[in-house]
């Protein structure tokens, strides 16, 4: 089973095209989703964090305080790093992991899988897990525009996170595949139905 590394930008749509993977059988691991799981009541990270932050980096709830934690690592390198030397190891072992649930499904059926990674080429641990690298791209406009839609994101916030992430002309050189999402969810999905049925046929020579 082949593995192909999905990315982009903050708003670009990395979570509508992984959708529109997963509705033809596709399996996704979900960076995110791991990274999530480790920060919330009782994750596995929240002791680390409780060491590298002190309490106020925690809600009530025993979970990270995202909000706190990203006014932190914004304004405070350090504290940057401090976090993803706690959560980037665990997300690298949670993701083996999980790859290695899917190929050992024998009812898996698609000759590939994906692995939705957010700062993929910000962070090079991911990429000998990977066959193909693939971009969802839309302009930074319309990157902010649909990001400061989301709950507790500002527009000041979302551009910090593009700033911070890798610049979009690099992310686009060093991609294997790139598609633009810029229109609606209709032009999305036939993007994606032609990536899809590529990449089987590439899979299974």
């Amino acid at each position: 089973m082949r593995v192909i590394g999905l990315t982009g930008g903050i708003g670009a749509g990395k979570s509508a095209a992984a959708d529109c993977f997963a509705a033809r059988g596709v399996r996704v691991v979900d960076t995110d989703q791991i990274s999530h799981r480790l920060t919330g009541k009782d994750g596995a990270a929240i002791p680390a964090i409780v060491r590298g932050f002190g309490t106020r980096a925690v809600d009530k709830q025993g979970a990270m305080d995202r909000a706190v934690m990203r006014e932190m690592v914004f304004s405070d390198p350090n504290a940057r790093k401090t976090l993803e030397v706690i959560l980037h190891p665990q997300i690298v072992a949670e993701t083996r992991a999980e790859i290695a649930q899917v190929r050992d499904d024998a009812e898996y059926r698609q000759p590939y899988a994906l692995v939705a990674i957010p700062l993929l080429f910000e962070r090079m641990s991911f990429r000998q897990l990977l066959w193909r690298t693939l971009v969802i791209d839309c302009s930074v406009a319309t990157q902010i525009a649909r990001a400061a839609t989301r709950p507790g994101l500002s527009v000041a916030a979302v551009g910090q996170v593009v700033q911070a992430q890798i610049l979009r002309n690099v992310r686009l050189q060093l991609a294997d595949d790139v598609i633009w999402n810029g229109r609606d969810l209709v032009a999305l999905d036939r993007n994606v139905d032609t990536y899809h049925h590529l990449y089987c046929r590439l899979a299974a020579n």
